[in-house]
């Protein structure tokens, strides 16, 4: 069972569309509540391109780091689609036809099948499919690693299903809450000493300080953990904002 102190979960978003261009990502803004609701956050996305050496690379780094990972895109079955073939040399393993995801591309192609389809279902030895909702044809699970298809109607509910069957031991809504003070007629410069008692008072709580970068004299003071502790701390921030004002 994955430890609650030390997972971590992120997003590798595959594809040179998302680079050049021609695509904007629509996965993080998607992924963002998907995870809140759940009581869960991320702690990094990274984009990379087609480049099948890039991405191996990328899976090994992952894999060492034992984050929670979640793959996007690369799993079709047309010759720029490598993640399945990467992630089976990432791990070490060998590839194969998945016999549960080949009895579901079967059911949902028929008579339209031929060999290209069935490349969709060679996964790295030892894989779990992830169901997809929309078409059967499923993405898959090796070890903590997530792979699902870079079509957000199929990928998102493939997401919440793992998340779901996977770590629902993980899941706590409310765990975490955020309160956000708006502060005007200031920069963040004066705020820094303050910032520095609160965070060494309330060492569990994460600050975000981010100034108005248009130039307005606006300053949002962020306080982010358990709910209780996270009042707490807003109070006392008001109060060293009191005293700053002031002098004392």
């Amino acid at each position: 069972m994955t430890d609650i102190k030390t997972s971590r979960f992120g997003l590798l978003l595959i594809g040179d569309e998302l680079l050049n261009g021609r695509k904007q990502d629509a996965h993080l803004p998607a992924m963002i509540p998907r995870f809140a609701e759940r009581g869960l956050e991320l702690s990094w996305t990274k984009t990379i391109g087609d480049d099948p050496d890039l991405i191996t690379r990328t899976l090994v780094q992952t894999l060492g780091s034992g984050d929670v990972v979640f793959s996007f895109g690369g799993i079709g079955a047309t010759p720029d689609d490598l993640t399945r073939q990467c992630a089976a040399a990432a791990f070490g393993l060998p590839i194969a036809l998945h016999p549960e995801a080949e009895a579901e591309i079967r059911g949902q192609l028929g008579e339209r099948l031929n060999d290209h389809h069935l490349r969709m279902g060679e996964f790295p030895a030892g894989s779990d499919i992830i169901p997809n909702p929309i078409n059967r044809i499923p993405g898959f699970s090796v070890r903590n690693h997530h792979f699902v298809p870079g079509f957000p109607k199929m990928a998102w509910p493939m997401v919440e299903w793992v998340l779901d069957h996977d770590y629902a031991h993980l899941q706590a809504p409310g765990r975490e809450v955020s309160q956000t003070l708006l502060l005007t007629d200031t920069s963040e410069g004066p705020l820094i000493p303050l910032m520095e008692i609160l965070l060494k008072e309330y060492p569990d709580l994460r600050l975000a300080c981010l100034p108005d970068a248009g130039g307005e004299q606006e300053v949002e003071l962020t306080l982010r953990g358990a709910p209780g502790r996270v009042v707490q701390g807003m109070d006392r921030l008001r109060e060293l904002l009191a005293a700053l004002q002031t002098g004392h």
